[in-house]
């Protein structure tokens, strides 16, 4: 059985089958696939946050992006008027960070100092360290590959 081939249309459209013109490529697209939206996707991103030897330890699972800014940084710095001194944040489970989680981050390192504290990255996977070395953060925050180390360095 042969599949039937037909131009790309945009993803999720129903589009009639229209022949496409001579010459034209082909490819298979597949119908009906729905767009997930953020509210498809409440729990993108995971927090457990604990206390380690006075250290918050964060564990942070899933992407964040733009939509969890502010769950990150609720997740960093608590309740709001209660800074904590040192943070590890741990990104083992973080498969995807854009600018927006690189800026909650620079900003709780910088309320963290003022308080004289500090915060540590803990196993970022290639893709996330990728994008502190690049970015520069890996100069501000100090990185780590395991959330033991962060602790005791």
């Amino acid at each position: 059985m042969r599949k039937q081939m037909r131009p790309a249309a945009s993803v999720g459209q129903n589009h009639p089958r229209v022949p496409p013109p001579k010459g034209a490529s082909q490819i298979a697209v597949e119908e009906n696939v729905p767009h997930t939206e953020q509210a498809d996707r409440p729990d993108r991103l995971t927090v457990e946050d604990r206390v380690v030897d006075g250290v918050r330890v964060v564990t942070l699972r899933g992407e964040i992006d733009h939509d969890v800014r502010d769950k990150l940084s609720k997740a960093l710095l608590g309740e709001e008027g209660t800074v904590p001194t040192r943070i590890v944040a741990d990104l083992s489970g973080v498969t995807f960070m854009d600018s927006s989680g690189l800026n909650v981050f620079v900003a709780a390192h910088r309320q963290v100092s003022d308080a004289k504290g500090w915060v540590r990255i803990a196993g970022a996977q290639r893709s996330v360290l990728r994008v502190l070395q690049v970015t520069g953060v890996d100069g501000v925050i100090s990185c780590h590959p395991t959330t033991e180390q962060a602790l005791t360095t």
